[in-house]
């Protein structure tokens, strides 16, 4: 066997630890029986549900019918746009309220993205914003800040 696509290998990979992790944590939990589940008992078969696919993914990488990729090196820029998306949306959620917080969130993320478009960037956060409102604030009943502070 030989290593075609290294994409789908460190996918499988990736899914393979996380699978096992989650439900090597979740065995901590009482697991309870199918028919009286225990806070254990969804996240340990999920888990191994995660670790299934990814070795079916991992196995599919070996394969002579694979397509041949390789991965690029890491890109340290794309990491640090998105967590710090995350962290800017967190810091200035509370002073700028859910809508400009949420749009702000969607534009400094989609920096991050090699094709990125301005046009396309606030089309997304125009709809995450309506989105947010509709699911979170009038469908769930969320209370949250909408609007800055200062306002």
């Amino acid at each position: 066997m030989q290593l075609r696509n290294r994409q789908d290998f460190w996918s499988g990979m990736m899914f393979i630890v996380l699978g096992l992790g989650f439900s090597w944590q979740a065995s901590s939990y009482q697991m309870g029986t199918a028919a009286r589940m225990g806070p254990g008992y969804f996240p340990f078969w999920l888990g191994l549900v995660l670790a299934l696919l990814g070795a079916i993914v991992l196995i599919g990488s070996l394969s002579k019918k694979a397509t041949e990729t390789h991965v690029d090196r890491f890109d340290w820029r794309i990491v640090f746009l998105v967590i710090g998306s995350v962290v800017v949306y967190a810091l200035v959620l509370k002073l700028l309220g859910v809508y400009i917080s949420v749009f702000l969130l969607v534009v400094l993320s989609s920096l991050a993205s090699h094709e990125f478009s301005l046009k396309v960037a606030v089309a997304n956060g125009i709809f995450l914003v309506v989105f947010t409102y509709l699911a979170f604030i009038k469908g769930l009943g969320l209370i949250f800040p909408l609007w800055p502070s200062f306002i």
